[in-house]
């Protein structure tokens, strides 16, 4: 399993890397036994899935990216102005990617790390609840739904065929791009559909290529661009 791989990967280097002080590796260390178990009971499974993995990677990034923001001081020792300094950097979009840009995903870092079981293990998780208590999330923005014809002016600038239908199969499924890119083409069947007599495919979502969250089911194609692009060969390296 690939992800399982990475993850062992990605932690070996995260537990053993000199950049990260010893009083920060045991916690991290502790945290992983103990998340690897939660996850394995809270979803009922013998052995961690690829969706467990994932989840476990996401956080050797988040430890490593909270280290460096905390300048490698040990969690334990963190003060109230420390966190303070962190939380403002992010809010004011001072700390940024390594691309440049201010991080987007604040949340996560503040629900799954700052007041969560990681800072819980310095002993500081209740410190950075009194300090991040004036973030809200996103709960009260309004979704934002793309229309049909905003959906058609993106097509309309794009000329690789590959990307065309991986657009049109996200809009006629309503699936992420990363299930879309873990297609086999067993999981998809071209049939005609006995009440308009049109050829379409139906799309095959196994559990093993969804999100935890999200439902296994057959999905048919409704857009005749998705048939004509997938009919042409347009398709990504699905085996």
């Amino acid at each position: 399993m690939k992800e399982q791989q990475r993850y062992q990967r990605l932690k070996e280097s995260l537990l053993t890397s000199e950049s990260i002080c010893p009083e920060n590796r045991k916690p991290f260390t502790e945290f992983f036994d103990f998340e690897e178990y939660k996850l394995k009971r809270k979803n009922g499974l013998p052995a961690l899935d690829g969706g467990c993995y994932k989840t476990l990677i996401h956080y050797t990034f988040r430890f490593r990216n909270a280290n460096r923001w905390f300048e490698n001081k040990p969690w334990t020792d963190l003060t109230r102005e420390d966190i303070k300094c962190v939380y403002d950097g992010l809010e004011d979009g001072d700390i940024k990617t390594s691309f440049g840009r201010p991080v987007m995903d604040r949340e996560s870092y503040y629900s799954k790390v700052f007041k969560s079981k990681p800072f819980k293990l310095a002993d500081k998780d209740e410190l950075a609840k009194e300090v991040i208590e004036y973030y809200r999330g996103h709960g009260d923005k309004q979704v934002r739904y793309l229309t049909e014809e905003e959906f058609r002016k993106l097509t309309s600038v794009l000329a690789n065929s590959i990307h065309l239908l991986l657009f049109w199969l996200a809009w006629d499924i309503g699936e992420n791009i990363n299930t879309l890119l873990q297609l086999t083409k067993r999981e998809l069947t071209r049939q005609i559909n006995p009440d308009t007599g049109d050829a379409e495919y139906l799309v095959r979502l196994p559990k093993v290529i969804l999100k935890r969250s999200r439902t296994p089911r057959s999905e048919p194609t409704l857009y005749p661009e998705t048939i004509l692009l997938r009919r042409h060969g347009a398709e990504p390296a699905w085996r």
